[in-house]
């Protein structure tokens, strides 16, 4: 097909016959139309694109796309989405997946697509709870949480899945948030640019199980002075008036600059060779410091599925013409 033929795409395209099936008032719902605004500016097209999920409520997304699509299982969807992109690249390979899925049981499937960089776009739901299975403490639920399965309140450390990614070598890193639709798109839309593994991880509330895990920065209320957005080349700004910025130190310890110092604003740069910024941004503490969305991190790496497909090239250059060839080839030894 050639890109005359290409048709061009609208969201109602990507909606299935499928009843969409979350709780009333889920934040996945947002998210889903989020997804489909970018795919339709993107002009995906349906049978180029693949979505695979593991399990968890966000991984029903596959059955309310007009994609192909894999509900495959606990933890196991990079797997599956590695198997997917290396047996044909050509295709457009999404994970959707939520925080018990992929920082759990899936943790470690995780961390090792990120280390090898697959080109795979991961949807990482973050609710904060396990609202599937009603209403557990999750990976990155905060220490303290009261909830079905720490009824005295969870001892666990939570885990930061920007930092870990970073940590674990991601080269494309980035926040959104499930009510802001303009700028959750925006961040898809640049992910899906990336060539290899890019990581989105989305705020996203769960009005049953964890209600307002997020409204103490996203109400409308209190969001200028309580979210920072990271802006490619752009000091590190934020508050109604902009008039309060992120700096850091020699050791690359945020604080707070105002008045006078607004000038010693942190200026952005996604393609930074050092983590340690987006590192720095992605352990503040929430309470004494704005949370940031955005892009943490992009840099350019080669592809592991261009790898595997040089190596399968090559070895088909050099495969034997018979099977009496390939039984002789390297060392023989005869059993008397």
């Amino acid at each position: 097909m050639t890109s005359v033929d290409r048709p061009v795409m609208q969201k109602k395209d990507y909606k299935t016959d499928q009843e969409v099936r979350w709780c009333p008032g889920c934040g996945d719902y947002s998210i889903l139309n989020a997804v489909q605004g970018a795919f339709a500016k993107l002009g995906k097209q349906l049978h180029e694109t693949v979505i695979i999920s593991g399990i968890g409520c966000s991984s029903r997304f596959p059955y309310y796309m007009e994609t192909f699509g894999f509900h495959t299982i606990h933890g196991r969807a990079p797997a599956v989405a590695t198997g997917v992109k290396v047996a044909n690249p050509a295709l457009d390979v999404w994970v959707v997946t939520g925080d018990g899925d992929a920082m759990s049981i899936g943790g470690n499937h995780f961390i090792h697509v990120m280390r090898r960089n697959v080109g795979l776009k991961i949807l990482m739901f973050n609710n904060r709870i396990y609202g599937l299975t009603k209403g557990q403490f999750s990976p990155t639920s905060e220490q303290g949480k009261v909830t079905k399965s720490s009824p005295l309140g969870s001892v666990d450390y939570p885990f930061s899945p920007i930092a870990l990614a970073l940590g674990a070598g991601g080269t494309f890193v980035a926040r959104g948030v499930d009510i802001l639709g303009a700028h959750l798109e925006d961040v898809i839309t640049k992910a899906s640019a990336h060539t290899g593994t890019a990581m989105v991880e989305i705020y996203q509330n769960c009005n049953i199980f964890n209600d307002g895990a997020y409204k103490g920065f996203t109400d409308k209320e209190v969001r200028d002075a309580r979210m920072l957005y990271i802006e490619d080349k752009k000091p590190l700004l934020f508050g109604a008036n902009k008039d309060q910025g992120i700096a850091f130190d020699a050791q690359f310890r945020p604080y707070i600059v105002t008045g006078a110092d607004l000038g010693k604003a942190y200026v952005w740069d996604e393609t930074a060779e050092t983590p340690a910024p987006a590192m720095a941004l992605a352990t503040m503490n929430e309470a004494e410091f704005p949370v940031p969305i955005g892009v943490f991190r992009r840099r350019e790496k080669p592809a592991f599925e261009v790898g595997v497909q040089a190596q399968i090239t090559a070895a088909k250059s050099k495969r034997k013409e018979t099977l009496r060839d390939l039984l002789f080839a390297g060392e023989i030894w005869d059993v008397k």
